[in-house]
């Protein structure tokens, strides 16, 4: 099909019919998302409840603060904070626009993801029928394959899971997936209207509201640039491809600058902090060093062996537990067949964003990756594999409908798998996602009770060093310090450098050396004593608070 042909076919998608389909999308999107938001009640992991809790105390006059010091790699070192020393500020503002609203609650929280996360299968719908025409399906074809993208998408569980927590997950997958579409769009057309085209203005404007949701926007621009090279026409001159690669990057950078300003200001830097030192650690717990930080000569000194070992490790957990896993069999399916599917030039920009994320995260950040970096990248791939599976379901159900000599048409039964498997994995892990955030609430509630019949009331107890910083923080709404993954004397430390500091609380789950290292280490016998907590009431409360031990740290 030519270039001309195609792009009157997607002009001809704006019918009634079309509009009908994407807002069936929309709506099962929306229901599904609710329901699942519904099941979770607390913000898990501890990043979830980072964007949470800023935006609650931005929308209670407090500012763009945290009570949680996770990272000791960037100054200030004070408690509270300012925020998002690494991390970037969108989700955390449009999550306050509900909450100033509706109040500083969790699920109010929760409306920025449940939108984002509804509009994903609608791009996804969208992008299957990009696909369809490029590829010359008959109409009937063209409709189911795309509603089956989008009806999978609605129903996804990776994209189902990330639409209840108020991180950055589904808002840059959302921003990602919309640029990638723009960009084949604008690839498609013809030389001088993409000049003029005001999509790429519009482009400019994702690039920059990407650019204040996750750091991978980097990798978006990368395969901006790429594209705009691959589809050069003869006679494109240097000028011409230089304006479509500087008119987006310009706006995105215009929309970042504020917030680059803000952090030159706060930080010293308008660059994310920590992350060259992400690229060097050699410990998931790096991430909360305090006097050992990751090092070039340390990261050297593992040796090859081991650097290999952990690329190997990064590329397995990407590519097993973060992509596989939680989509199979759809995601697996996909996967296999994306050689031969991702050569569409409707997918071409995805496919090159999804392979830069993958191996950059899995090789240039080996160890932060298994702590989440890819995760919450992951979007968009997961995307690419679901429409990867639907293309490739169809061309095989068309293959056996001609050797079997079936006269019906049955493209149905491609998307009635792909929707069917994804409600089945959603319907039975989100009840279990639900019942460990119900969990981690009632585990602090808990403490909080323990605690105060100790005689030691949590907002009485100044900043507390613990293994969960950020929960602790925002379950208790005091302040607290990441405990480092460092010998004893690197808590004394922290006393000293966070004046009030003179609790540890360790949560029943042991983490790196801790709290092992207080038998052995001699510091550790004079300065940390530990607390006895009062036994819980019941069976039930035990199991919830787990083995949490509490210490009194100062050396006399």
């Amino acid at each position: 099909m030519s270039r001309r042909d195609l792009l009157g076919d997607v002009e001809r998608m704006g019918s009634l019919e079309a509009w009908l389909s994407a807002l069936a999308v929309l709506l099962v999107a929306l229901v599904a998302r609710v329901v699942a938001a519904r099941l979770v009640v607390f913000p898990t992991p501890e990043d979830t409840a980072y964007y949470f809790g800023v935006a609650r105390n931005l929308v209670e006059g407090r500012g763009l603060i945290t009570d949680a010091v996770w990272s000791y790699q960037t100054p200030p070192l004070v408690v509270p904070r300012p925020a998002f020393e690494v991390w970037l500020p969108l989700p955390t503002l449009l999550a306050a626009i509900p909450m100033k609203l509706l109040g500083p609650t969790f699920a109010a929280s929760q409306l920025m993801p449940i939108v984002a996360g509804s509009l994903v299968p609608v791009l996804t719908w969208r992008l299957g029928a990009d696909v369809a025409l490029e590829r010359g399906l008959p109409p009937g074809r063209r409709r189911v394959l795309a509603l089956g993208a989008g009806l999978t998408a609605a129903v996804y569980l990776p994209l189902v899971l990330h639409s209840t927590l108020p991180d950055s997950t589904a808002l840059f997958t959302v921003l990602a997936l919309g640029a990638c579409l723009l960009m084949a769009r604008l690839a498609w057309e013809p030389r001088g209207a993409r000049l003029r085209d005001p999509r790429l203005l519009l482009l400019g404007v994702l690039f920059g509201l990407a650019a204040l949701t996750r750091n991978e926007v980097a990798w978006l621009g990368v395969a901006w640039i790429l594209v705009v090279l691959a589809a050069a026409e003869e006679g494109t001159t240097a000028g011409e491809r230089s304006r479509l690669i500087t008119i987006p990057g310009l706006i995105g950078l215009a929309i970042f600058a504020p917030w680059a300003a803000r952090d030159m200001m706060v930080f010293g830097s308008p660059f994310p902090g920590q992350a060259l030192s992400n690229a060097l650690s050699t410990s998931g717990f790096d991430i909360f060093a305090f006097r050992d930080p990751p090092t070039l000569a340390r990261y050297l000194a593992v040796g090859p062996m081991t650097l290999l070992q952990q690329r190997v490790e990064g590329v397995t957990h990407n590519l097993l537990t973060v992509l596989l896993l939680l989509g199979a069999p759809v995601s697996v399916i996909g996967l296999i067949a994306l050689p031969w599917t991702g050569r569409a030039m409707a997918l071409r920009p995805l496919v090159v964003f999804s392979l830069l994320t993958f191996l950059i995260t899995s090789l240039v950040f080996p160890v932060a990756t298994t702590w989440g970096t890819f995760l919450h990248a992951a979007g968009p791939v997961h995307v690419l594999l679901l429409v990867s599976c639907l293309l490739a379901l169809d061309a095989l159900i068309v293959r056996i409908g001609r050797q079997r000599g079936w006269t019906r048409p049955v493209a149905w039964l491609g998307p009635a798998l792909t929707v069917s498997a994804a409600v089945l994995f959603t319907a039975f892990s989100m009840p279990g996602y639900g019942a460990q955030s119900r969990g981690v609430e009632r585990r602090f509630a808990l403490l909080a009770e323990q605690l105060t019949a100790a005689g030691m009331p949590p907002d009485k107890m100044g900043p507390v060093v613990t293994d969960y910083p950020i929960w602790w923080a925002e379950a208790e709404r005091t302040p607290a310090l990441a405990l480092p993954n460092e010998r004893p004397g690197s808590v004394i430390g922290l006393t000293q450098t966070f004046p009030g500091t003179k609790y540890l609380v360790m949560g029943p789950d042991a983490r790196g050396r801790w709290p092992a290292i207080l038998d052995t280490d001699p510091l550790a016998q004079e300065c940390f004593k530990q607390i006895a907590l009062p036994p819980p009431s019941d069976d039930a409360d035990r199991e919830a608070l787990g083995d949490t031990k509490v210490w009194r740290v100062g050396c006399e």
